[in-house]
């Protein structure tokens, strides 16, 4: 046996989409192409179980018609197999390599993409001041939109945060 062959039989081809994290198309196209690998190899197997030759010696011994074997072993000796072109099935091959290609190319760009966001994030947690270091001026620079929601809150002369209460409790004594 090949090592392609061995290789190809030892393949977890689970493993290999989940471990590659595959989703989608290219999930889809890799399940189907391991489908019709299967199958082909199926059909393979069954055909080299197969037995090639023909005991013609044990058919004339048993028929009393030799020259029928004589003629059926003349017929099987004439024939030449025909030679199946399969450049058709080769290109739809590395058509289907060169978009499995495009699609992990993509997926990669997308991964480090993902990743540079992830390292950014990563820094920006590691570079943060602790919680209770913040001030109320640190968030306001932050979300400017606070300072605003509690000047509005002041000027309608609402004192008590929607919520709070319910959340938190109440902690007046009285």
């Amino acid at each position: 046996m090949s090592l392609a062959k061995s290789a190809a039989s030892k393949l977890d081809w689970a493993k290999v989409m989940s471990t590659l994290k595959l989703t989608g198309k290219t999930a889809t196209e890799l399940s189907g192409f391991k489908k019709r690998n299967d199958e082909a190899r199926r059909v393979l197997f069954e055909l080299q179980a197969q037995p090639v030759d023909v005991d013609f010696a044990h058919y004339r011994s048993v028929l009393k018609n030799r020259a029928v074997v004589d003629q059926i072993e003349q017929s099987i000796k004439a024939f030449k197999p025909v030679t199946v072109d399969a450049s058709k099935q080769l290109s739809t091959i590395e058509a289907f390599e060169s978009q499995a290609l495009n699609n992990a190319k993509e997926t990669e760009t997308l991964v480090a993409k993902e990743l540079k966001d992830l390292q950014e994030t990563l820094k920006n947690i590691e570079s943060a001041r602790p919680f209770n270091e913040l001030t109320v001026d640190d968030l306001a620079k932050v979300k400017p939109e606070i300072d605003a929601k509690v000047e509005e809150m002041v000027k309608k002369g609402k004192w008590d945060v929607p919520g709070y209460k319910e959340k938190f409790g109440d902690l007046t004594v009285m």
